[in-house]
């Protein structure tokens, strides 16, 4: 097969008509085999009945619905188990990204060689409350990770089939999807401008409690890459750096007090410095450190993925 299309949605039964008539329009017009994979993520609408509506007019369409609202990388990752396409294309379900971009970005990863391929919408329709946190996270995603691309929460990418199979889409993770992909070894990440409509039905599901969580999953996602298979390199590291700070300091302190005794001067106490405790803290800080990163060595010891690698080919 050529292409699977995995489309994740919720509450979007007035676009699914017109959505799978413009790709099947499109994937008869280039002669490409295909399956449209339909992610319900807990629907209140009649979602789930117009998918089955459509199957009927469509055999391509595949239809996957949850029993509740899980969110958009829980039905990514379930798409992605269910595609058997050799490029999986990604796509939101309120026409806002055109199917008329699939040829061009199928050419991109079979012919280029890409192993994942990112929309960029350069002229977006998306009101400033939207677009104003999304140029933050592109910012600061673009920091932590070293990949040059300017929109990584554009829903309409590209992928070889093995890099869907390959990687775990968790939590809010399905924003930085290039970000996973890179971790697992698959580096050659293209980018591509495409068009962007105007939210033709329903109403965008964005809000605070998702800037907030992909703010966090970028932290979190930053912090596993480098530090998930050896987390003693950055806790011991931190740790033992306050720890010999607060040593010195205190020894210093020390050193001060018996330098004034032997000249015959009357020194203060030690614990009357706020130095002291200052110093004492760090110490107590920088133990607590070690030894969280020799407790989460352990747990990352015995975890029964502390030897999962990704293989690319064997003889």
């Amino acid at each position: 097969m050529d292409i699977s299309v995995v489309v994740p949605l919720y509450n979007e039964d007035e676009s699914l008509p017109e959505l799978l008539a413009w790709i099947d329009r499109i994937m008869q017009k280039h002669s490409f085999t295909y399956e449209a994979i339909l992610v319900d993520d807990g629907s209140k609408d009649n979602s789930w009945d117009i998918i089955n509506q459509l199957q009927t007019t469509y055999p391509a369409v595949r239809g996957i619905k949850f029993r509740r609202n899980y969110g958009k990388s829980a039905a990514l990752f379930c798409g992605f188990e269910a595609a058997k396409g050799d490029v999986v294309i990604t796509m939101d379900a309120d026409l806002q990204d055109s199917p008329d971009e699939i040829p061009e970005l199928y050419r991109m990863v079979k012919e280029e060689n890409y192993d994942i391929v990112s929309g960029w919408k350069q002229k977006r329709y998306d009101p400033i409350t939207k677009t104003i946190p999304s140029k933050f996270f592109n910012r600061t995603a673009r920091a932590v990770s070293g990949i040059r691309l300017h929109d990584f929460n554009c829903g309409l990418k590209a992928y070889n089939c093995k890099v869907v199979k390959s990687i775990e889409v968790y939590g809010e993770m399905h924003r930085y999807i290039p970000i996973l992909a890179k971790e697992a070894g698959f580096t050659r990440i293209g980018e591509k401008i495409v068009q962007h409509q105007e939210r033709k039905y329903g109403v965008t599901k964005f809000g605070l409690s998702r800037f907030v969580n992909g703010f966090l999953d970028l932290l979190s996602i930053s912090f596993m890459t480098r530090f998930g298979k050896k987390p003693m390199h950055f806790f011991g590291l931190l740790g033992s750096l306050m720890f010999v700070i607060g040593f010195l300091s205190s020894a210093w302190i020390g050193f001060q007090k018996i330098y004034s005794m032997s000249k015959g001067e009357m020194a203060p106490l030690v614990t009357d410095s706020p130095y002291f405790f200052i110093a004492l803290a760090t110490m107590v800080i920088g133990t607590q450190l070690f030894l969280t990163g020799f407790i989460a060595e352990l747990v990352s010891r015995s975890s029964s993925e502390r030897n999962t690698y990704q293989i690319e080919k064997e003889i």
